[in-house]
């Protein structure tokens, strides 16, 4: 990794981010993430959108989007440290290797939500945004026994009927990030200062450079921490 070389995240992906908090302080008990709710259901709060958890521990959070990469070096990292890294899967992405995350949530991966087929969501009808997720849970509770509280919309886009529809599928928590890391191995920060700080969410999306990440992440005094735990 070249240390130090920060760039700034483009506008189009500062626009899309509203910063949510969780509560201050440590890990947080487990809420219970509901059964999807009827079409058109009204009566839940839509979740809270985050890309930085507000927490006073010096802890980080790492995240996968589609599967990720499916280098079984991963899967050995995972395991070796016992990382709690968060999978955002789509099923028509992950679906084919599904045995490989079921060995990735073995060794202390989370499996949630990135909807079923990656659709870009903002603009769509109430009824396609929920149908993607709500879809995806119903997925991901059959092959896996879970029934996910975190959602991340395709390319970070969403509108408020995908809150709504979120809601009403049971998500708990809509999670975007604050920094991200790229194939040249350079962290991309979506706004505020170009360093990591304890709460961050990262977006991983170059699994590979997974170790590097890991030193830096260590260099600023700061561990891996499970995502579920905080919200």
């Amino acid at each position: 990794m070249r240390r130090g070389r920060f760039r700034a995240a483009g506008a189009a992906l500062a626009a899309v981010l509203l910063t949510g908090c969780a509560q201050l302080g440590g890990p947080a008990g487990h809420p219970t993430a509901g059964k999807p709710a009827r079409a058109g259901g009204q009566d839940r709060t839509p979740p809270p959108v985050l890309d930085h958890v507000r927490t006073t521990d010096r802890v980080v959070f790492l995240t996968y989007d589609d599967g990720a990469d499916r280098d079984p070096n991963l899967t050995a990292l995972i395991r070796e440290r016992r990382l709690p890294v968060t999978l955002f899967l789509t099923d028509t992405v992950a679906g084919p290797a599904y045995g490989h995350f079921a060995r990735l949530r073995s060794v202390g991966a989370s499996l949630q939500n990135h909807t079923l087929d990656h659709r870009s969501l903002a603009g769509l009808p109430y009824a396609g945004q929920r149908a993607e997720i709500c879809g995806q849970q119903t997925k991901l509770h059959s092959r896996f026994g879970v029934l996910p509280r975190l959602f991340r919309p395709p390319h970070g886009r969403y509108d408020p009927t995908t809150l709504r529809a979120a809601a009403d599928c049971g998500i708990t928590a809509v999670v975007l990030w604050r920094a991200a890391l790229d194939a040249d191995g350079d962290l991309t920060f979506a706004r505020g200062d170009p360093h990591l700080h304890p709460g961050d969410i990262v977006s991983v999306t170059a699994p590979s450079r997974t170790e590097d990440l890991l030193q830096q992440i260590e260099e600023r005094n700061l561990r891996v921490a499970r995502l579920e735990d905080y919200l």
